[in-house]
C-alpha cells in the first residue's frame, strides 16, 4: 500500500497537481526503499516506522528518577498492550505498523482499520502512536492483544474486544503533551490522558516533560527519549528449583550461564530457563544446584533469578 500510494503521489507530482511537499515526498520514499523501478528490500510484510518506536527507560524508584518530577512533568498510566503505529497523509490512514524493533515493523493496516479513525483533518505526514488493549477482565489480556495482531482472519479480529488508546503524535500539534492529547481525543482517539483506563492492564506510570520544546531538547538514546520515563513496580517473583546452570554463546559472543529450573508460570507464561548474567552473579546469589529461587519476568518479558530463597 505504502508503495502504491506513492507511486501515485509521484504520477500527481509529474501532472503538476502535487499532493506531498517535495520534504514529505522524499521522506517517505526514503524510509520505504522506494524508487520508480524498485521495492521495498525489507522482509515480505514489513515496512520502516516514519518515525523510530522509542523504548522507555525504566525508573524503579520514583525517588531517584532519570530527571527531577517537578510540576512541568505529566504523568500517565503504562497500558500494558502491543505497541503500533498509525501513519496518516494528508488526513488518510495509509499505513499500520507494530512496534517490531522500533525501527521496522508489520503491516497490519487492514486490522488497524477496525480500531481507529480512517479520516482525520490533518494535512501533511503525521505518525500517531499508541497501544492496542484488551480488558483486563479477559485471560492473559496482554497476549491476547498481540495475538490478535498477528491473527489471519479479519473477521476474527473484528471480533476481539480490543481497544485503541493513542498517546503520543509526530511531529507534535500542539506546545504540550497534555494539549496534544485532548486535540487527538477531539479527533476521534482515545488516549491515556482523557479516558479512564481502569479496566485496562497497566504495567507503570509513564513520567515525561510536558513542555514539546523542551522534550525535544533532551535528545534520545539510540533505545529511548531522555525526557520520559516508565515508572517501574519491581514485582514478587515465584520460587522454584534451580534443576542445572547451562552456558551459552548469545549472538555478540559472549559466553553466559543460563539457569535450568523447574517449570513455573510467571504472569501466563511457562517459564523454565532464566538468565544468570556471568558467574560474579551465580556467586554473589550464592547459587547451588537444588536450591530454590526466586524468579521473575524482567521487563514482564526477560525471565531472571533475583535471589536464593
Amino acid at each position: 500500500m505504502p508503495h502504491e500510494f506513492l507511486d501515485y503521489a509521484s504520477k500527481m507530482y509529474y501532472e503538476g497537481t502535487p499532493i506531498l511537499s517535495d520534504e514529505e515526498f522524499d521522506r517517505l520514499a526514503s524510509q520505504q526503499n522506494y524508487n520508480k523501478v524498485g521495492s521495498a528490500s525489507l522482509k515480505e510484510g514489513t515496512l520502516i516506522h516514519y518515525q523510530p518506536m522509542y523504548s522507555l527507560q525504566k525508573c524503579f524508584d520514583i525517588d531517584n528518577p532519570p530527571f527531577p518530577v517537578t510540576k512541568d512533568i505529566v504523568s500517565t498510566p503504562k497500558l500494558d498492550g502491543a505497541a503500533v503505529s498509525l501513519l496518516y497523509v494528508d488526513g488518510n490512514f495509509e499505513v499500520g505498523l507494530t512496534r517490531g524493533d522500533g525501527k521496522v515493523g508489520q503491516d497490519i493496516t487492514e486490522k488497524l482499520r477496525f480500531l481507529v479513525p480512517n479520516k482525520l483533518n490533518l494535512n501533511g505526514v503525521v505518525q500517531i502512536t499508541g497501544e492496542v488493549a484488551a480488558p483486563k477482565s479477559i485471560e492473559n489480556a496482554r497476549n491476547y492483544a498481540a495475538g490478535a495482531l498477528n491473527l489471519k482472519s479479519f473477521e476474527e479480529f473484528s471480533e476481539r474486544d480490543l481497544t485503541f488508546f493513542a498517546y503520543d503524535i509526530y511531529p507534535n500539534i500542539e506546545d504540550t503533551y497534555k494539549e496534544t492529547m485532548v486535540s487527538l481525543y477531539d479527533m476521534g482517539f482515545k488516549t491515556v490522558f482523557t479516558n479512564d483506563v481502569t479496566d485496562f492492564p497497566q504495567d507503570g506510570i509513564v513520567y515525561r516533560m510536558n513542555n514539546y520544546s523542551q522534550f525535544i531538547e533532551a535528545g534520545y538514546t539510540a533505545h529511548h527519549p531522555r525526557g520520559a520515563f516508565a515508572l517501574k513496580e519491581q514485582k514478587s517473583g515465584i520460587t522454584t528449583i534451580l534443576q542445572d546452570v547451562v552456558w551459552q554463546v548469545g549472538k555478540s559472543g559472549i559466553v553466559s550461564p543460563v539457569a535450568i529450573l523447574d517449570p513455573v508460570n510467571i504472569d501466563g507464561a511457562t517459564v523454565s530457563r532464566a538468565t544468570l548474567h556471568n558467574i560474579k552473579y551465580i556467586r554473589e546469589l550464592n547459587l547451588e544446584i537444588g536450591c530454590s529461587v526466586e524468579v521473575i519476568r524482567s521487563g514482564d518479558i526477560i525471565p531472571r533469578v533475583v535471589r536464593r530463597v
